[in-house]
């Protein structure tokens, strides 16, 4: 009887400890979120923000920034009518989230081979279970409305006489929230458990990770050598251009929403886009110059490069950077693999990572005033923003360059001692 208590206290004490193993990798990762998202809501001046609505903007900025909905309403009264509509993910607050949660989740997984399938699923639900009650409370801080100045003073004036002064106001979507951010937590830690060579998998998916972690690997290196390359870009831009506040909002929020814009860029891929109205892009100036356009703009190379002769630096960098993870990929997957096995893999991995890029990077952004027939002709009451890639191309390059960079990385990884090579010497 003594050795069973025995037992169940130490069950009860392990099973407290993985609670708060889970418990501390969900809140780290959710307060670098914020952290991060209120650093460049400030620095875009946000801060000044009525009605105490700094934190309510940061959470919805968070809901975003794991997929999750948030919805804007307007309201100008019954003679006026006010459409607005947002969809964007921050990706730089997404992405310093995704890096604390997986470690914390990869942190008591580490030093073991093989773990069973329930073993996984145990850890993976107590963290989706703190996860679920965070999301309602951000979901349920993220709403808000703001009151509208028109800028034409005679339509402004009218507005005044009949009432009809325009509201904007955001709420998060509980429901959709609750659904799509535990997708992007699912998604996130079966990331986390291809890439990391020492978290354990169940014994019969052991075989799959010759194939699939290495190239999980190279992708993700691939996507955080680009987001350095910018960060060292926007830091450098920050000190000798000016405008630093602005900068830092980018780098803050957007900068993985530039930098793998750029990637698909320099593979050959276009997107189309629209900039009209006072709403801009935080871009760089060439990139809102080619999409300020009476009509749908075309981004690519040739578009850019029409702008500023730098844009073609996207094509060698690209060139530089995709054999390198190839590279990379070859030299962590066994000796045996033939060089027509890592093309392949590569090309694979590239079509997902490009594929990932077109949905998370898109975005569309709409506010639109329309009073007594007046809207659209001045006063700024109407503007719009889209970007959104040509999908199918994008997909089709990503295949060709997998293929090219893998069978190159292969053979540069040739001399490179790899796993399995002394036992292939040894028989």
């Amino acid at each position: 009887m003594s050795q069973q208590r025995s037992s169940e206290r130490a069950d009860a004490r392990r099973a407290a400890h993985y609670w708060r193993d889970a418990l501390v990798a969900v809140l780290a990762g959710l307060a670098v979120m914020i952290v991060t998202a209120a650093l460049g809501l400030w620095a875009a001046g946000a801060a000044g923000l009525p009605g105490n609505a700094f934190p309510r903007v940061v959470a919805a900025v968070v809901v975003l920034a794991v997929g999750g909905s948030v919805d804007l309403s307007g309201d100008a009264g019954v003679i006026a009518e006010t459409k607005v509509g947002l969809t964007v993910m921050p990706l730089s607050v997404t992405l310093v989230g995704a890096l604390v949660i997986a470690t914390g989740f990869l942190r008591p997984l580490r030093h073991r081979a093989v773990a069973s399938t329930r073993e996984l699923a145990g850890w993976a639900a107590r963290m989706a279970a703190v996860w679920v009650l965070a999301l309602i409370a951000l979901a349920a801080l993220a709403r808000h409305s703001f009151a509208i100045r028109l800028g034409d003073r005679t339509i402004a004036d009218i507005g005044e006489v009949l009432d009809a002064s325009p509201e904007v106001g955001f709420q998060a979507d509980i429901a959709l929230t609750l659904v799509f951010g535990l997708l992007w937590l699912a998604g996130l830690l079966v990331l986390a458990l291809l890439v990391s060579r020492k978290a354990p998998l169940p014994a019969r998916l052991v075989r799959f990770q010759e194939s699939v972690r290495p190239a999980a690997f190279a992708m993700v290196a691939l996507l955080l050598a680009y987001v350095v390359l910018g960060l060292v870009t926007g830091l450098v831009v920050l000190v000798t251009r000016g405008h630093p506040a602005e900068t830092l909002a980018v780098i803050l929020l957007g900068l993985p929403n530039l930098v793998w814009l750029a990637l698909t860029l320099g593979l050959g891929a276009s997107w189309e886009g629209k900039v009209q109205g006072p709403f801009g892009l935080p871009v760089p100036h060439v990139l809102d110059s080619v999409l300020r356009t009476s009509d749908v703009s075309t981004l690519n190379l040739s578009s850019l490069s029409e702008h500023d002769g730098r844009a073609w630096w996207l094509l060698v960098v690209a060139a530089l950077l995709l054999p390198a993870a190839a590279f990379l990929m070859a030299a962590r997957s066994p000796a045996r693999m033939r060089p027509w096995q890592h093309a392949v893999h590569m090309a694979v991995a590239l079509a997902l990572t490009v594929l990932t890029i077109c949905l998370v990077a898109r975005l569309s952004a709409h506010y639109g005033l329309s009073l007594l027939g007046l809207g659209d002709n001045g006063g700024g009451l109407d503007g719009e923003v889209f970007l959104r890639p040509n999908l199918w191309t994008a997909l089709g390059l990503a295949v060709v360059w997998g293929l090219a960079a893998g069978f190159v990385g292969s053979l540069l990884a040739a001399r490179v001692h790899r796993r399995g090579e002394v036992e292939a010497a040894a028989n």
